[in-house]
């Protein structure tokens, strides 16, 4: 199936079946975490809209327990970067629409935490179409190992994502059920 039609019926899907009770073990993604990048790792997240898995709870946690949080932010020319942000600090809206920090020290995460509209079985993703994250991912990990962990509820879940050369791979999938 087209990525086109996979993200028009995930997402009708999406806004249909959402509840803000379905939530991501946190306690799991402090595991993982702690694991494969310790206890000094810059996380990267992101601000939910339309019906994605809130992590607005997760990274609050996680600052909780010292880690540094950043959000993303699409700078020229459709570059998106990671800007340190905390809970405490203001945002202001994006073009997009979409929450993003009024601080501008750019960081280059360890870990992040990636919104997605549907995955396969390998932990390829289909995202709204843009390519934000597979040129980031693309980009940062020739200089960096950074650990990806999509979110997403389990009905996003398709048997198989055609992929091309710019997709990039998710290092996993979690969803309510984990």
């Amino acid at each position: 199936m087209l990525k086109k039609k996979i993200r028009k019926q995930i997402l009708f899907l999406r806004k249909k079946k959402y509840k803000s009770k379905f939530k991501i073990n946190k306690n799991l993604i402090l595991n993982i975490i702690k694991k494969f990048k310790g206890s000094n790792a810059i996380i990267g997240g992101y601000y939910p809209v339309n019906y994605e898995i809130d992590c607005l709870d997760i990274l609050n946690f996680l600052e909780k327990k010292k880690y540094l949080i950043s959000l993303p932010v699409i700078k020229k020319k459709n570059v998106m970067k990671f800007i340190q942000w905390s809970f405490v600090d203001p945002l202001k809206i994006s073009k997009f629409g979409i929450p993003e920090p009024l601080n501008s020290k750019v960081v280059y995460p360890d870990v992040l935490l990636v919104p997605l509209v549907a995955f396969d079985k390998n932990f390829y993703r289909i995202g709204y179409g843009g390519g934000y994250y597979d040129r980031y991912l693309s980009n940062k990990r020739n200089a960096k190992n950074i650990l990806t962990i999509g979110l997403a509820f389990s009905f996003q879940e398709v048997t198989k994502i055609q992929i091309n050369r710019f997709d990039q791979k998710l290092n996993m999938v979690l969803t309510e059920k984990n």
